[in-house]
């Protein structure tokens, strides 16, 4: 709605700061979500989205805005409607939403007027037809009838993309000299789709969990798709897709990590072609701006694949919501602000849009799990391996006993040697899962117990070999040749992924070994290598983290061992045993994922530890009824829900002052719902040490009151001036 007559308007800039006010300058119209460009402070600039128009300023020394940034809204009126949600539900500002929502090109700042770049979208060639008068179009229908046929392709088209032109560019080049053609710059757009898709065949399993889950969206707008690990969620999703793009609408398909793009976007693409889109943090961002701009213009037909930002393009047409994976702790920001959860903030873009969700995963989160016994999801099950692939067989090896026995060497278990033996002799492949990057946990001397630890942050240093890293803040140091305190010999204590591709390589000196962890896989491009050359054959070991155990398709590994598995069971964390059992499941479910049967060895000192009873791949309903009854008694999620306030300070007797005080604060408000605080396991990080509390509310109270108590409380405290350079943050829904 155009707001042309009124003076004022609030905007959004991209900073943890509320609105402000700015008058519109006679001469510009605008609307609600456009980008604007306009001062801010002594000489900055700014882009910045007009919020809402206002007929009085909200502040005094009002100024101007210089210009419209684009010829289109940057944001819609739904898009907005989310935005506020985030900000109030994830209790931060507009301006942190808008952060991490545009991509950085569209939203140009300096410090300087001078300095200033507006943004300018990318634009491509286009062919258009020019005047054709009746005497040349006699002569060109006799003498050049080559050229007469392009005058009518472009003529029947209307226009033609230059790097689309099927003909000689010397006779483009004569018809535009001779005003026959005109070239035109614009901006690429995307187009509807109107073809027919090849999809996959579905199996009689897979078309049963299609119809049951179409009967669901009769009713209901939100589906489980609980399918075991290569049982084919992928092409039931393809079939979905496909509908949505029939009625020309948009379709959004989440993943929880950038890792699981690459193959998804060959099946996708090899499917639907160029309406598939990605987006990520590892594209640049000249492409991630091309895509949201490209997709600003769009009438509909798109399908986004990406990571949880990709939730925040201008899909407008939005019909299919997918999200794999959906248990996946990876879509949950945990810094800076917002700290949403991409699959919680998803179900509400689709709520806002009407659009129908597929939520899939072979390990459903005790969340999703209860919605569904409560009737606000509907779940199908699809507990068969598609082709008829065998689920792989689960076997524990005690390494306590097999110490006893000496047949440990370093991490690895005779028998789970023997078994790689016996893949690579077959020509099969194996994956080694290990839960720790870099060579070694820690360093230590023998003699005095000294241990390098990173000098910003309250943890010991991870050993890379020939150097020392700290894995938060990225502290780098060499490792000493000798104790610097007593000059006796240092010790590496622990085994990460780098150390265990060492031995692996000692222990089969001939066999092909690829690692896959942050280290390895810095970049989209590096991770897509490692994952192509894996898939074709050309390693025969894929060593790695997590990172590995989500999705991936590998149609030749026969065995997945999972080393070190009591390290995940001892977590602290009150999750650490669904988180545990999904990731157990996860990996295992690489294996025998085609003909062949797949084995899963898990290496544990404990194999008679009670979470080793509920490991399996049809007992979910147990293993969910076990972990709620624990939940319910410790008055955990999903029973409550639970805000981590974080309270941060570079000098640690102040914090302990602050954090007291806060915690007094909140007893006043919530009483015994407060917990803590305490110091972290890590308390001190980046220079600053930290406390933290946990708010619990249960389900049945105000969640919204209670966090608007918190505000109050903290506005309360801020204005305290023994805290002035204190920091607190609130973490809703924390993982």
């Amino acid at each position: 709605m155009e707001n042309a007559e009124l003076k004022y308007v609030e905007v959004v800039l991209p900073l943890a700061q509320p609105m402000y006010t700015y008058c519109v300058p006679e001469g510009i119209s605008l609307t609600e979500g456009d980008g604007v460009i306009v001062p801010f402070g002594k000489n900055a600039v700014y882009t910045a989205i007009v919020w809402r128009f206002v007929t009085k300023p909200s502040q005094h020394n009002v100024k101007s805005i210089i210009e419209k940034a684009y010829t289109v809204p940057f944001v819609s009126q739904r898009k907005m409607k989310l935005w506020e949600w985030i900000a109030d539900y994830y209790m931060c500002t507009i301006g942190e939403v808008m952060r991490v929502a545009l991509p950085s090109m569209i939203k140009p700042h300096s410090k300087t007027t001078d300095d200033f770049r507006k943004f300018l979208p990318k634009t491509e060639t286009f062919i258009l037809p020019g005047e054709l008068s009746t005497t040349l179009c006699e002569t060109y229908q006799k003498k050049y009838p080559k050229r007469r046929q392009i005058l009518d392709y472009v003529s029947e088209r209307g226009s033609v993309a230059k790097k689309d032109f099927p003909f000689s560019h010397a006779i483009l080049k004569a018809l535009v000299q001779d005003g026959l053609l005109v070239l035109q710059q614009r901006e690429s757009l995307h187009s509807l789709s109107s073809q027919e898709f090849a999809l996959p065949k579905l199996s009689s399993a897979q078309q049963e969990a299609f119809n049951s889950i179409q009967e669901a969206f009769k009713g209901q707008t939100t589906c489980l798709l609980n399918g075991v690990t290569g049982s084919g969620k992928t092409e039931i999703y393809m079939h979905f897709i496909s509908e949505a793009l029939s009625r020309k609408e948009d379709v959004l398909y989440l993943v929880p990590e950038i890792s699981l793009t690459p193959q998804l976007e060959n099946r996708l693409r090899s499917i639907f072609l160029d309406c598939v889109t990605i987006y990520h943090s590892a594209l640049t961002s000249r492409q991630r701006t091309d895509a949201y701009t490209a997709l600003l213009h769009s009438r509909g037909g798109n399908i986004v694949l990406g990571a949880r930002s990709a939730l925040f393009l201008p899909l407008e047409n939005l019909g299919l919501v997918i999200i794999d994976e959906e248990q996946d702790t990876s879509y949950k920001q945990t810094e800076p602000n917002p700290r949403y959860n991409g699959r919680d903030t998803a179900l509400m873009l689709a709520h806002i849009y009407g659009a129908k969700t597929i939520l899939g995963s072979a390990t459903p989160s005790l969340e999703s799990y209860v919605a569904c016994r409560q009737g606000k999801y509907q779940r199908v099950d699809l507990m068969e391996r598609f082709g008829g692939a065998q689920l792989p067989k689960l076997i524990l090896c005690d390494t306590a006993l097999c110490r006893q026995r000496r047949e440990m060497h370093g991490e690895f278990s005779k028998f789970l040697l023997d078994a790689i033996r016996q893949r690579l002799n077959a020509k099969e492949q194996t994956i080694i899962f290990q839960n720790r990057r870099g060579y070694a946990s820690y360093v230590e001397c023998k003699e005095c117990g000294w241990v390098p630890k990173c000098p910003k942050c309250s943890i010991p240093l991870t050993s890379h070999h020939s150097k020392m890293v700290c894995h938060y803040c990225g502290h780098t140091i060499q490792i000493p040749l000798q104790c610097p305190s007593c000059a006796s010999t240092l010790k590496m204590h622990g085994y990460g992924t780098q150390r265990i591709e060492t031995d692996l390589q000692k222990f089969f000196p001939d066999a092909r070994i690829l690692r896959l962890d942050a280290d390895t896989a810095s970049s989209y491009t590096s991770y897509s290598d490692i994952i192509k050359t894996f898939s074709e054959g050309g390693a025969d070991i894929l060593v790695g983290t997590q990172i590995l155990t989500k999705g991936l398709d590998f149609g030749n590994v026969t065995l997945i061992g999972i080393l070190n598995s009591s390290s995940l069971l001892n977590n602290v964390d009150f999750r650490s045993s669904e988180h545990t059992w999904q990731l157990f499941n996860q990996v295992a479910g690489r294996a025998g994922r085609r003909s062949k049967s797949g084995q899963v060895v898990i290496q544990t000192p404990v194999p008679t530890h009670p979470f080793f009873k509920l490991l399996g791949f049809q007992c979910y309903s147990d293993v969910a009824q076990s972990l709620l009854q624990e939940r319910k008694d410790f008055f955990y999620p999903p029973y409550v829900r639970i805000i981590r306030i974080l309270i941060r300070h570079t000098k640690r007797e102040v914090l302990q002052e602050a954090a007291a005080k806060f915690s007094e604060m909140l007893r006043a408000r919530f009483g015994a719902r407060v917990f803590g605080p305490v110091a972290p396991l890590i308390e001190r990080l980046r220079n600053e040490y930290r406390q933290e509390m946990l708010l619990k509310i249960e389900v049945e109270s105000s969640f919204s009151k209670a966090r608007d108590i918190l505000r109050e409380e903290l506005l309360k405290f801020q204005d305290m001036p023994n805290f002035k350079y204190t920091t607190i943050i609130f973490d809703v829904d924390a993982i």
